[in-house]
């Protein structure tokens, strides 16, 4: 917990579980990704954490966003954001939402069907598209389905057939998986996006952009590399696969920027011994279905800490405050908490800025959504 989170904690003492996020944090994650990927557009993905205040933040250091729905439209449109700095990324639109945007100025639109690009057809005339191509996703502690993406092949089709439709075939993208710990991935994913390039030259069809997407890291429990290695790998595989003549390229970071800047203050509402010799049950007044979905399958492994609580500890089993037995967050995995921990005691859940807030429920079994504070 860095001393800002630390000092307004203890100041105004906020009913748990709650999440705090250091916009400062955030500033200079995007000011060193800025620095160190400089070849590239950054475009915050909304998703991540649409907090209004972090928006309007990064609206002011001339970031580009990643949006997906109306509503992430009009949250980008009220904190600053240009409809030039907007790109409709959700492969899957109502066409209604296509010309909600088309009429509010936005010009970039992703695809990845045929059935999605006849929308486009009728709804953004003129707009520039892109296709996303179906990549690996070895390596990523949250993948990315085939929910997203076509085939190579599949794509230059589309893309030819976007020209004949009235609309600008601009580029390719891909995403390598979310929180991507092998950095090798985005060389294949690149090859592929050149290979597009050529093929569809050959067509008279010349693209300008790739989006690699995200992939880049906040700091959970495991390894992560720096941001300058990150950046140092995606530059070296533009640089193999397209030489001296890169097009233009953006990348989509969600979790990187906004990650690590946030805590989760929670509450201890129950330890239990089952009778089975079994590891102690610790139950949060935080779990799966208000703020922390990314433990499903036990994927982001959070680092935790209980401030004012040390001494020997022991194995538990972490859980939600919820009646559904899906709500576990760690029981395969080893997390020991102290031995002397009780019911009341805060804990404090690390780097939980991304993917917390926005994934909470509305307020399943009556607990309300995870509070945001934005400091």
């Amino acid at each position: 917990m860095n001393q800002k989170i630390a000092r307004f904690l203890s100041k105004t003492s906020p009913e748990t579980p709650c999440l705090v996020v250091d916009l400062d944090v955030i500033g200079e994650a995007y000011d060193l990704l800025a620095r160190y990927l400089s070849i590239a557009s950054i475009y915050y993905a909304v998703k991540a954490n649409p907090a209004a205040e972090i928006v309007a933040m990064l609206a002011g250091k001339g970031s580009r966003f990643d949006v997906a729905s109306p509503a992430e439209i009009a949250l980008c449109l009220a904190n600053g954001a240009t409809p030039d700095r907007l790109s409709f990324g959700n492969t899957i639109k109502k066409e209604r939402d296509i010309a909600f945007a088309y009429e509010r100025g936005i010009r970039l639109f992703a695809f990845d069907s045929e059935a999605e690009l006849d929308k486009l057809a009728r709804q953004a005339q003129g707009a520039r598209v892109f296709c996303r191509i179906l990549v690996s996703c070895e390596g990523a502690d949250w993948p990315l389905s085939r929910k997203f993406g076509c085939t190579a092949e599949m794509a230059v089709t589309l893309l030819r057939q976007a020209r004949e439709r009235g609309l600008d075939p601009y580029g390719v993208s891909f995403h390598v998986g979310s929180q991507q710990t092998d950095l090798s991935q985005w060389d294949g994913a690149i090859g592929a996006a050149a290979q597009m390039f050529s093929l569809l030259a050959e067509a008279d069809i010349n693209l300008r952009m790739v989006n690699i997407g995200g992939g880049f890291p906040a700091r959970y429990r495991g390894r992560v590399s720096n941001v300058a290695e990150y950046a140092r790998a995606v530059t070296a595989a533009l640089t193999h696969h397209f030489g001296n003549q890169l097009p233009e390229i953006i990348i989509e970071p969600g979790r990187s920027l906004v990650g690590d800047a946030g805590l989760i203050q929670s509450e201890v509402v129950l330890i239990a011994d089952k009778g089975d010799g079994g590891k102690r049950w610790v139950y949060l007044d935080v779990g799966k279905f208000n703020g922390l979905a990314e433990t499903i399958g036990e994927s982001i492994k959070y680092r935790i800490q209980t401030p004012g609580r040390s001494g020997p500890t022991g194995p538990v089993i972490l859980a939600g405050p919820t009646c559904d037995s899906a709500d576990i967050l760690y029981e395969q995995t080893e997390y020991k908490l102290p031995l002397g921990l009780e019911v009341g005691d805060k804990v404090e859940i690390l780097a939980a800025g991304a993917y917390t807030a926005s994934y909470a429920s509305v307020g399943f079994n009556g607990f309300p959504p995870l509070r945001t504070y934005c400091i």
